[in-house]
């Protein structure tokens, strides 16, 4: 969002996660959640600073999202965004100092029921072939075929 190069960015996932009713104080299952990734001016020095308006039950999801655990300056913003996602699908998570102490317990407590999903949202890679290797005399001889190709 906003001029280029970006500082800020809404993301969905679309992952298994969970999310605390209020009316009733019930834990439901979630495929959806929106998170605000926004670039400090000490980026990527300084780490992003993500929130979510979600209602996420998760040990580290509170007024905003720690993510100073899994932090370092050498991330991307992709690798964030895939840590975010592995958060809310309860791959990732730290119990030991919590935002949210109830879902810290909840977690503990439930252990055989975590992580909620197992989605990959690592980028693929693309697939790379090594093709004939062509010998230097080739080069030349292509080269006096096209013009635009010259051997150096």
């Amino acid at each position: 969002m906003g001029p280029a190069p970006p500082e800020r960015y809404l993301i969905t996932y679309r992952v298994p996660g969970l999310r605390l009713v209020v009316e009733g104080n019930t834990l439901v299952r979630s495929e959806s959640f929106v998170v605000d990734l926004q670039l400090p001016s000490g980026y990527p020095r300084e780490k992003p600073y993500c929130t979510t308006s979600d209602a996420v039950f998760h040990p580290n999801f509170g007024s905003y999202i720690c993510i100073a655990d899994f932090w370092n300056p050498s991330q991307s913003i992709v690798d964030v965004i895939v840590q975010i996602g592995d958060m809310l699908q309860y791959k990732l998570y730290n119990t030991r100092s919590p935002l949210n102490a109830v879902a810290a317990k909840w977690v503990l407590d439930n252990i055989n029921q975590v992580p909620l999903g197992t989605r990959d949202l690592h980028p693929r890679e693309p697939e790379i072939s090594l093709g004939a290797v062509r010998q230097p005399t080739d080069v030349a001889a292509a080269a006096g075929e096209n013009n635009d190709v010259l051997p150096h």
